[in-house]
């Protein structure tokens, strides 16, 4: 075999050391952070639905005449629905969660938005992930926490794909863990990974670093081994533009359990679940995806009960309250926002929206995004709100 040296590796794999240096970490890194972390900060666990997830089936006003009226092939029967009381329910894809909810333990904050919404995938999930509805910038809300707490970017991690803009701030950034699918160049084995990954005299120490990810990417492939999948979920659906395939869900929610159990320095985390943008046959296929949140999700909440750890999950809009022709709903506007976890006082928050007061044929929103932000930063971050917000006064209350 051809002698294969470190830059011919990172060539043949597409890597650039200024791009690897800049967004991407190790896991070895973040778990050389083990024993770091104050026992009493708290951690943020962030879940992204992306293609815009339709609320008003994942929390169903079935007792207003009004939706049956404007979604009667959408309706489940009384006896499938999951009773929350005052005359919702949850979507029937959601057991693991309705218990939570039963138990106190998961906050549902209905008509979660924010002015002049805007239905386009990209500029709105711009906008939830800068908190920045009049003019989003170029940083997001968590990167710019993450300006406030030292800009070490071992404390914001993702386990997507590629970096969020939530997480990049003015002078720091968050990172990337690599994870899924590991894909050599031709040549190259496993085995060899190791061998790369040790450092040259000489070299750069961001062609190092960019080297060093692929063993660590090794090592993640292995640890999502070593996890038990769940039943047909081994793959994730693109998401829409918006967001690129990911990793399964509960692999993803595992190996942040993991770093959380070993104490690491991190403190927010960023996952993702895609495929929510269903403009045909919505009914069943939302059911499907809602329930690849619902499992690694309450198995997650359990697993991290009495470990300050926070999860809120969001889409970057609901859906039109009137079904369109082909059994699907269209980009509409508010939705509900699940919070979960240590300190979160559950049931239903926030006042549900009209379903015949309408803004276009969209719902008005009731709770303002940066209301539940401005929450997680001072309960859970212990940081300012209105420093990271704009000036933002609003907060939800929600502490337990």
């Amino acid at each position: 075999m051809d002698a294969l040296t470190r830059r011919r590796f990172l060539i043949a794999s597409g890597v650039t050391a200024g791009a690897a240096a800049a967004t991407t970490l190790g896991l070895r890194e973040i778990l050389a952070t083990a024993g770091d972390r104050d026992p009493a900060a708290r951690t943020l666990v962030l879940i992204t639905l992306y293609g815009g997830n339709d609320g008003l089936n994942t929390v169903i006003p079935y007792a207003d005449p009004a939706y049956a009226a404007a979604r009667p092939d959408f309706t489940y029967q009384p006896e499938e629905m999951l009773d929350l009381g005052e005359g919702e329910a949850l979507n029937p894809g959601l057991p693991g969660l309705h218990k939570l909810f039963g138990e106190g333990r998961l906050a549902i904050i209905r008509g979660v938005g924010y002015p002049r919404p805007n239905r386009s995938h990209f500029q709105s999930m711009d906008i939830w992930q800068t908190a920045q509805p009049d003019r989003p910038g170029t940083t997001g809300w968590l990167g710019r926490w993450l300006d406030t707490a030292g800009g070490d970017p071992r404390l914001a991690i993702s386990f997507e794909p590629v970096l969020p803009p939530l997480l990049a701030g003015s002078g720091s950034a968050g990172a990337t863990v690599p994870g899924g699918e590991l894909k050599l160049p031709a040549g190259v084995t496993p085995e060899q990974l190791g061998h790369l990954g040790r450092p040259e005299p000489g070299e750069s120490a961001a062609r190092a670093r960019a080297a060093a990810c692929f063993t660590d990417l090794a090592r993640v492939r292995d640890l999502i081994a070593s996890a038990p999948l769940a039943e047909d979920d081994d793959t994730e659906a693109p998401a829409t533009a918006t967001g690129g395939a990911a990793p399964p869900l509960d692999q993803q929610l595992d190996l942040v359990a993991r770093c959380v159990e070993a104490g690491v320095a991190t403190r927010v985390y960023s996952v993702s679940l895609g495929g929510f943008d269903l403009h045909a046959d919505g009914k069943d296929a939302q059911k499907t995806l809602l329930a690849k949140l619902d499992k690694p999700l309450a198995a997650f909440a359990s697993r991290m009960a009495g470990h300050g750890v926070v999860t809120a999950v969001y889409s970057e809009f609901g859906r039109r309250v009137r079904a369109n022709a082909s059994d699907g709903t269209d980009h509409g506007t508010a939705s509900p926002m699940f919070l979960l976890g240590d300190g979160i006082r559950g049931g239903l928050h926030g006042e549900q929206p009209s379903l015949t007061d309408l803004d276009d044929g969209d719902l008005k929103f009731t709770t303002d995004f940066r209301d539940v932000y401005a929450l997680l930063l001072a309960d859970v971050l212990g940081s300012d709100p209105e420093r990271v917000l704009d000036g933002w006064t609003g907060r939800l209350k929600l502490s337990a």
